[in-house]
C-alpha cells in the first residue's frame, strides 16, 4: 500500500518558503518534490483556506507564507491536509461473522486509535519555527564542515532565517 506524503511534502515547500526570501510558484515547489505542479495547487489550497499562504498571480508572483512560524505547529498542517491516516494497515474484513476476528478487529482498532493519539498530540508540540531553526542548525553545521566550493545545498536558494 503506497504512503500519504501529503505532511511531508507540505513541510517540504514550508521549509523552502520561510528559507528562499521570495515568493514561490507552484511548478517551482513541484521540481522540489518531483511531482505535479497541479497537484502542489491542490494541497496548499487547503493552507491558504487557513491563512497560511497567499497566492499571487503574474510576475513576480507565487506562493507567499502569511503566518508566524512560531503560532502554527505540525498539527495544525496536518489537519490543513485533511489529516491522513498515519497507519496502512487494516482490518482483513470489517464486517465480520467470526467472534475471533472480531475480537482482533476491536484490539487493532484500539491500539491504532491510542496510537494515532499519541503522534497526533506530538506534532502539536512542534512549530513550524522549530523545523526552521532545526534547519539553519543543520545549515550551519553543514557550512561549517563543507567549505564553499563553488557547489550549492540541494537548492540553492536556502538561507538561515
Amino acid at each position: 500500500m503506497r504512503r500519504d506524503s501529503k505532511l511531508s511534502s507540505v513541510l517540504h515547500v514550508l521549509l523552502h518558503l520561510a528559507h528562499g526570501g521570495r515568493p514561490m510558484t507552484s511548478e517551482e515547489m513541484a521540481g522540489f518534490l518531483d511531482t505535479n505542479p497541479v497537484l502542489v495547487r491542490r494541497v496548499l489550497a487547503g493552507l491558504r483556506e487557513r491563512g497560511y499562504l497567499s497566492a499571487n498571480r503574474g510576475h513576480g508572483g507565487g506562493w507567499s507564507l502569511t503566518c508566524d512560524l512560531k503560532a502554527v505547529t505540525l498539527r495544525d498542517i496536518y489537519d490543513a491536509v485533511g489529516a491522513p491516516p498515519f497507519f496502512a494497515m487494516g482490518n482483513r474484513s470489517e464486517k465480520t461473522t467470526c467472534l475471533v476476528e472480531q475480537v482482533v478487529n476491536a484490539s487493532l482498532a484500539e491500539a491504532f486509535h491510542e496510537a494515532e493519539a499519541l503522534l497526533v498530540a506530538r506534532l502539536g508540540h512542534v512549530s513550524l519555527a522549530d523545523l526552521s531553526q532545526e534547519f539553519n542548525r543543520r545549515f550551519a553545521d553543514h557550512a561549517r564542515s563543507h567549505p564553499p566550493t563553488g557547489e550549492h545545498l540541494e537548492h540553492p536558494q536556502h538561507k538561515p532565517v
